[in-house]
């Protein structure tokens, strides 16, 4: 309950009987647990005269997250998964992406080879007349454009 395990407990309350006495002690031991009845009660109260001053928004609130650690904790949790998804989806899109590219690239190198082999220079082939042409491209001039 307060981080205490069983072998502590013992210690405790053989410490007690030890200090106060068997006489005394079922006297302070009723008084400790009124007081943590009160306690209790007190947080209890509290606890609800705030949800009811702070409206439904905060109907589940708890005494533990007025503590800052947790209450950052609880509203920072939806906005760190939702940054965590994020990052899932871009580096999903990035792998996508280098897929894609990677995908492109060969048909480029496939369209380059096709394209080498169909621009190859053929001989021209006589004509109905027997003449002979030879193929000779253009000259290339770099200004004309």
């Amino acid at each position: 309950m307060f981080g205490i395990d069983g072998v502590e407990l013992v210690l405790i309350v053989v410490l007690a009987i030890l200090l106060f006495g068997p006489d005394k002690m079922p006297e302070y031991s009723r008084k400790a647990a009124r007081i943590f009845v009160y306690l209790r009660n007190v947080a209890n109260n509290t606890q609800n005269s705030l949800r009811e001053q702070l409206g439904p928004e905060y109907s589940d609130l708890e005494l533990k997250d007025l503590n800052p650690k947790a209450f950052i904790k609880k509203h920072l949790s939806q906005e760190v998964a939702a940054i965590e998804e994020a990052k899932r989806e871009i580096e999903a899109m990035k792998a996508t992406l280098e897929d894609a590219t990677k995908n492109v690239e060969s048909e480029m190198a496939d369209a380059r080879t096709t394209a080498k082999a169909s621009t190859k220079v053929k001989e021209p082939e006589a004509d109905d007349a027997g003449a002979e042409a030879s193929y000779r491209p253009a000259p290339f001039d770099p200004e004309a454009t």
